[in-house]
């Protein structure tokens, strides 16, 4: 398996799309051109009126890094290996172009050709009944019958959503051995669509979607237990180590801590680059959540006063090679960085104060939504902040109160 840093892994798997026909994409930005969604969440986001047949496109293929932001399961950042709010997603596009014997055909070459990654190493799932997908990775790539696992629906057929385009699609895995199985590389057929009535229905154009997550494969070819610890994060984590004077890997509480102010500094980084800027609402609101949470967090390491604008230099020189942008954004972003973490830091500790004496009255082990909006309403705590505060005192907070307050 052949060790790569991000950058190379980044260039390497887009130069090799670019060698098979496929337009090169810079990132779209993290402001969608699409109503529907707040954030760009996945590589296919700026091509999705293509996947609908919205517009007219010569374009046939195409290849990206796609910067991208998602929130659903924030809570789990920095408790789990992988979970992230900022993340890049490699991926290969054709539109009514090639379809399944090309998209598993280049993904097998690139893995075992490019990246070296030994092939008894790696197996793959596929949709149900998928028997053309099955007779292109047991007779063209070579794999046995127990390397092709057939799985479900709700792990093996993707959708855009209750109707409209959709398909079949099959993941490549690799065996971590004691670290268990990880998905690397998800390749979609997107070749039927849903009907209002549930009918599946084929499409004129057949089209493919492939995501692979840059932080995962570099753990993967870097070998390291989680993507914290590759060359994309873990220079931000060292830079807080000097920073806090507390050291990694030595406590688990810090340790979280550490995680989670790695990925919330790459997510403000990128957000503020791209014009969004800490608010009440919408993505200003997204942005302010992800801020507020990583400046609690550095209590664990004891920061007491803004540190946070102190990481995006790193942050941008870990980063400027794929996206040289940021380098004329890096006064702004720190200055609006570093405003935002001052006007948190005046209300942090009488906030916690006011926490402190709400848990003294809780019932059931239950916050309830009034206590909580009143958090919110007085001292600007995000729900996400208020969530691991009451985690970390084997408390819940009811959240369908607080929605209703």
């Amino acid at each position: 398996m052949k060790y790569l840093k991000g950058n190379q892994i980044r260039e390497k798997f887009l130069s090799f799309f670019e060698q098979r026909g496929h337009k090169r994409i810079p990132s779209a930005s993290l402001v969608p051109n699409d109503p529907t969604i707040l954030l760009t969440i996945a590589g296919m986001v700026p091509f999705k009126p293509i996947f609908l047949g919205k517009v007219k496109t010569d374009l046939k293929r195409a290849t990206s890094s796609q910067k991208c932001i998602r929130t659903n399961d924030i809570e789990n950042v920095g408790h789990t290996p992988r979970h992230h709010t900022f993340f890049e997603m490699l991926g290969n596009f054709s539109f009514g172009d090639y379809f399944k014997k090309e998209a598993i055909n280049w993904a097998w070459e690139f893995l075992t050709k490019e990246l070296e990654i030994p092939e008894e190493m790696m197996w793959v799932s596929i949709y149900l009944d998928d028997d053309e997908a099955y007779e292109i990775w047991h007779n063209d790539v070579g794999l046995p019958d127990s390397k092709i696992k057939r799985m479900g629906e709700e792990d093996n057929f993707w959708k855009v959503g209750p109707t409209g385009p959709c398909g079949p699609c099959s993941e490549i895995y690799v065996d971590l051995g004691e670290h268990g199985d990880l998905e690397i590389w998800n390749l979609v057929f997107m070749q039927y669509n849903r009907e209002d009535d549930g009918r599946l229905t084929p499409l004129p154009r057949k089209n493919i979607d492939t995501d692979m997550g840059l932080e995962r494969i570099a753990s993967v070819l870097q070998g390291v237990p989680s993507d914290f610890e590759t060359d994309l994060l873990y220079p931000i984590i060292k830079e807080t180590e000097v920073l806090s004077g507390h050291k990694y890997n030595k406590n688990e509480e810090k340790d979280l801590a550490f995680r989670i102010i790695s990925d919330h500094i790459r997510a403000i980084t990128f957000m503020i680059s791209d014009g969004i800027y800490p608010g009440n609402e919408g993505r200003g609101y997204v942005l302010r959540r992800i801020l507020r949470r990583a400046y609690r967090y550095g209590r664990f390491i004891g920061f007491s006063k803004p540190f946070l604008y102190k990481l995006i230099p790193t942050v941008i020189h870990v980063m400027k090679e794929g996206y040289p942008e940021l380098i004329q954004k890096e006064r702004q972003i720190i200055d609006i960085t570093l405003t935002e973490e001052k006007r948190f830091q005046t209300t942090l500790d009488q906030g916690l104060a006011m926490f402190e004496e709400i848990i003294k009255n809780v019932k059931s082990n239950i916050i309830s939504g009034y206590d909580a909006f009143k958090l919110y309403d007085t001292y600007g705590f995000p729900i996400d902040i208020m969530k691991d505060l009451a985690k970390e005192r084997g408390l819940s907070i009811d959240e369908e109160g607080f929605k209703e307050e």
